[in-house]
């Protein structure tokens, strides 16, 4: 004993300070490591694994139908009709290969061999890593004329040995498991981010059917009666995809609420040394381009060689059509472009652990020689669709110069650096970005009461007059030429267009505090179309965030309390009552009863409920103790968890398509909060 106090005193460290996690400790014990988070992102991973095991078996050509179904008590089912993950005993670990899956990180068929040609999985951990962090796994097999089956409890322990409990004709794997809520705060899985997730995934991979079935407020299931759930034939929501048009279809649907500039959309679907290359493009009448980038069916948000490989060739191929004389850049071949790029190889490497950029040399030529060489025919063999291409592209080379003449104007030399920022902006004292605070401030009145309520030192107020441009169709120059957006992105201090650099961002926290009605979600709307245009890295970078004022200042007597929704106003006041300073207590004639005992009607305090309909209507104290006070305000961080269907919403809401635009707000009319 005195010795290891000795030890530690000293600082000594030998071999008996390591300690070594057994199974899968290591995963319930840092799950971030492999999942990413524990939050929702994270809850949903889990789907994601099991499924892509599906989904690598469709892509070897092994299976084409998966079934994913959300059950009662937050358990999911993944049933897939492929070739059954092997159950004959495997020879170093001595126990079932399916047991060796489901219990071994880096176990799988994914590592040599020629159990799979093409994979999304490149640690082959995913089976493992879902049975760590569930409370429940369930795994089913069907091959060989068998039915197999083993269970596993309370993160990746085996109840049993792998058993045949009967024969089967089918072949297929059934993996259901029910996720810890002791690792996953929230366990509730959200349908409109399955679907969207899946629907991707169904039209990267041709020919394969996907169903997904929310069985969740179904009271009894028998899960383990049928091979796949439809089977039941129960009246529950649910939706199949199936697409025989792959990236062609992917672009037409990314596509449906914008103008093509060309009907017909290109498509090609090659394999070059080894590499699979399949694109799709379309033109569309808009001033952004959208190109979305797969490697083994694994978004590649940050692209990577083939992306390089693409632009590459697209550039090539549209200057050796033009005859106007001056080249086109890639800034502007892009523009207009909804491009899907995606490519399978044996090996992969990716930069990052989020695999969020491909590395792989060999992605970038085979991409730049499949996608040029068929592109270039393309253009030759369609003549009309050629020249609308090309003129489409003119007018973007055009407007490039006139946005940068517009650009130089304003982003001389000093202008962002402190030297000319916009008169309206309170700035804050200090100089350290990463603690330096901008509100952007609904009107003067906000304005003003806000820069009285700030901290000086860390927090900068912007006001805004009015509602800014809509930019989702607006050129640079246009936008630069508004006061509004001007202020902004002097104020931002990173530049805009090809100039942006994120290095020289202002504030680490930019907050959006507008009112809480109708007009003050418009102007919400129209700075997030803004920030995802054409500051998206400051989103991507976590910089972006949403005031919650309250909506009701509650006065129980001497006592004041804040409410942020109409529940909380009716948990504090104890029941619906009159808002806008009503006052209520016992006694008074016409007034509401407080629940109380009549003998202590005398001691009741008068509550008075006061609705707030904006930040004005506050004076500088409640608008810091309530929005700006960072030990006691609540934040929403803005992030995107799905870019195309964020891509889609800002197209839809902020475009020209006026039917799809009415079409939505008929269909989510009954979800919006209406301030009569």
């Amino acid at each position: 004993m005195a010795e290891s106090k000795a030890k530690r005193a000293a600082g000594a460290y030998d071999a008996s300070d390591i300690t070594v996690l057994e199974g899968l400790e290591a995963v319930r014990r840092r799950p971030g490591m492999y999942i990413g988070t524990t939050g929702t992102s994270g809850l949903h991973h889990l789907v994601w694994e099991i499924f892509d095991n599906s989904r690598d078996e469709a892509m070897g050509g092994f299976a084409d139908d998966v079934e994913v179904v959300l059950l009662p008590n937050n358990r999911v089912r993944v049933a897939d009709n492929g070739r059954g993950i092997p159950t004959d005993i495997h020879p170093k670990t001595k126990v079932s290969a399916l047991e060796t899956i489901m219990t071994t990180l880096h176990a799988g068929g994914k590592f040599g061999g020629e159990g799979y040609k093409v994979s999304g999985g490149l640690h082959g951990v995913g089976a493992s890593v879902v049975n760590a962090l569930s409370t429940h796994v369930r795994a089913e097999v069907h091959r060989d004329g068998g039915q197999f089956v083993q269970e596993y409890k309370d993160g990746g322990k085996a109840i049993a040995k792998t058993k045949k409990i009967g024969s089967s004709k089918l072949h297929g794997t059934i993996i259901t498991f029910k996720p810890d809520p002791t690792i996953f705060p929230d366990t509730s899985f959200n349908w409109d981010t399955i679907v969207s997730h899946l629907r991707q995934q169904a039209y990267l991979v041709k020919g394969l059917r996907i169903s997904i079935i929310d069985l969740r407020n179904t009271e009894k299931v028998n899960d383990e009666d049928v091979y796949y759930i439809r089977e039941l034939k129960l009246d529950a929501p649910s939706v199949t995809f199936y697409f025989e048009g792959g990236l062609r279809s992917l672009v037409a649907f990314q596509n449906r609420h914008l103008e093509p500039i060309h009907k017909k959309i290109f498509y090609v679907e090659k394999e070059v040394d080894d590499v699979q290359v399949e694109v799709s493009l379309q033109y569309v009448d808009d001033i952004t381009s959208r190109i979305s980038a797969f490697a083994n069916n694994i978004y590649t948000a940050e692209g990577g060689t083939h992306i390089t490989g693409f632009k590459t060739a697209l550039t090539r191929a549209i200057n050796s059509k033009n005859s106007a004389g001056e080249s086109f850049t890639g800034d502007d071949v892009l523009e207009g472009l909804t491009a899907v790029v995606s490519v399978k190889l044996r090996e992969i490497q990716f930069e990052g652990q989020t695999k969020g950029k491909l590395g792989s040399v060999e992605a970038r030529g085979a991409t730049e020689t499949v996608f040029g060489e068929a592109f270039n025919m393309f253009l030759e063999e369609n003549p009309e669709e050629a020249r609308s291409i090309i003129g489409k592209i003119t007018l973007a080379m055009k407007a490039r110069k006139a946005a940068k003449a517009a650009k130089d104007s304003i982003m001389r030399k000093g202008a962002l650096d402190g030297m000319t920022l916009p008169g309206k902006l309170a700035d804050c004292q200090t100089k350290d970005a990463s603690e330096s605070e901008l509100f952007i401030v609904e009107g003067d009145s906000a304005g003003g009461t806000a820069k009285m309520g700030r901290d000086r030192r860390i927090q900068a107020v912007l006001p805004l007059r009015g509602k800014i441009l809509n930019i989702e169709r607006a050129r640079l120059d246009k936008m630069l030429a508004s006061e509004q957006i001007k202020n902004l992105v002097v104020a931002l201090g990173t530049a805009i267009g090809d100039i942006f650099n994120l290095e020289k961002l202002r504030y680490h926290k930019i907050i959006i505090a507008t009112d809480a009605d109708v007009d003050g979600a418009h102007i919400r709307t129209l700075l997030l179309t803004l920030m995802y245009r054409h500051f998206r890295p400051v989103v991507d970078g976590g910089f972006l965030y949403i005031a919650q004022p309250p909506l009701f200042k509650v006065r129980k007597g001497k006592e004041v309390a804040y409410a942020y929704t109409d529940e909380e106003r009716i948990k504090l006041v104890g029941k619906d009552m009159p808002i806008e300073s009503e006052e209520v207590s016992e006694g008074e004639e016409g007034a509401e009863e407080i629940e109380e005992e009549t003998t202590k009607a005398k001691r009741t305090p008068k509550i008075s409920v006061q609705r707030y309909k904006g930040l004005g209507e506050m004076n500088s104290e409640e608008l810091w103790e309530t929005t700006m006070d960072p030990a006691r305000r609540i934040l929403k961080q803005v992030t995107i968890e799905d870019m195309v269907e964020a891509d889609m919403v800002f197209d839809m809401l902020m475009g020209t398509d006026v039917p799809a635009r009415k079409s939505f707000i008929q269909s989510h009319a009954k979800e919006a909060t209406i301030d009569v």
